[in-house]
């Protein structure tokens, strides 16, 4: 008997679960949109990673993928492997780079509030631009990512936020 196998490639998983349960939360938290929203709040200021790329506005361009299409492209890819009999492999992304500008634009416009930042200077290896050709994952898994809109993703990371300002191990007063 083949072995079969599955790769996937995620790009920036982002937001939580739209009902608010189940949430991002790492400590140290190093991912953009969970250190946006939490500067918002009143945590520790951003620090933008320099803003001289050839971009748009200066600063990186990156996809960020809603964890509930991650969750619905494994799905997918699993009953296609099993209905297939043939290994592969997927980019998971919207194919929509955003800056990260328009993600802290994005989390002011959503929370109503100011995110403070820096600018700091560039990573090492960092590239300025970033996003996934999901094309191939599209077509074969019949996928389409339900949260492509930046808005959609930053609410539903907010709405957990909201209800667990200082992780899992808390949670909002009703």
């Amino acid at each position: 008997m083949s072995k079969l196998s599955l790769a996937v490639r995620y790009f920036n998983a982002a937001g939580a679960d739209p009902d608010g349960e189940i949430g991002e939360d790492h400590s140290p938290e190093i991912h953009l949109i969970p250190r946006a929203i939490q500067a918002a709040t009143g945590g520790e200021g951003l620090q933008v990673f320099g803003d001289d790329y050839p971009t748009p506005d200066g600063t990186c361009l990156r996809d960020y993928i809603h964890v509930t299409d991650l969750a619905d492209a494994h799905v997918k890819a699993l009953e296609a492997l099993a209905e297939t009999g043939r290994s592969s492999a997927y980019n998971l992304g919207t194919g929509t780079p955003h800056s990260v500008r328009q993600v802290i634009d994005s989390v002011e416009r959503v929370t109503g509030r100011r995110v403070p930042w820096t600018l700091g200077p560039r990573r090492p290896g960092d590239p300025a631009v970033l996003y996934a050709a999901a094309h191939k994952a599209q077509a074969e898994l019949h996928w389409k990512p339900r949260f492509a809109d930046l808005d959609a993703i930053v609410s539903t990371a907010w709405r957990w936020h909201r209800h667990h300002p200082h992780g899992y191990g808390s949670a909002a007063e009703p």
